[in-house]
């Protein structure tokens, strides 16, 4: 099915929706008032409904949402940085991605438990991300060409298990630097 194309403003509220919504989704859970979401992205409800007929739906679209930001962020951080500086910057994203979307853990599962499946492209477009990342490190010599991506991803995903409540974000941070440098490329000696 096409989606349809938004008029600006509609687009502008939809965006400010999704952003409301992972924020209350993750804080208050699957339970949290649409009602509330609606006013504080300041729309009514009725707006919050045209665009999502159902809280599954909201909650869905704003997890695809915050996938969708991580993974276009490749292009604009191989633009900015380095590319061994974009991929440790896209950890840094990927971790606070995990950290939000265990926030919404419990609003997800009432989507798989609709029949839903907010995870079905995730993998894949994880995958992407990280393996555009490692070719262009690869290609500036800046990262080790014999690492698969599905490696590098195992391991990003291990330690956000780490964090466990933001005391620990400084020892995830300090993972993110060890598995940075396991992916540099090796001195000859």
């Amino acid at each position: 099915m096409a989606e349809r194309v938004l008029r600006a403003d509609a687009r502008r509220n939809r965006e400010r929706l999704l952003e409301v919504a992972v924020r209350a989704f993750s804080e208050d859970g699957p339970d949290a008032p649409l009602e509330s979401i609606a006013k504080t992205a300041g729309v009514g409800i009725g707006t919050l409904y045209r665009h999502f007929p159902t809280r599954e739906a909201l909650v869905e679209a704003a997890y695809r949402s915050e996938l969708d930001r991580l993974c276009a962020a490749v292009p604009e951080l191989l633009a900015e940085l380095p590319p061994d500086r974009a991929l440790r910057r896209w950890m840094d994203l990927f971790v606070d991605y995990m950290v939000t979307k265990r926030g919404m853990s419990d609003a997800l599962r009432v989507v798989i438990a609709s029949g839903g499946n907010p995870f079905a492209h995730s993998r894949d477009m994880l995958l992407d991300s990280v393996t555009r990342l490692i070719a262009a490190g690869a290609a500036a010599t800046t990262i080790r060409d014999d690492v698969p991506a599905e490696d590098v991803l195992v391991g990003l995903s291990g330690i956000t298990l780490t964090i466990g409540d933001p005391a620990h974000r400084e020892q995830a941070l300090r993972l993110l630097d060890l598995l940075m440098d396991g992916l540099r490329p090796r001195v000859a000696g």
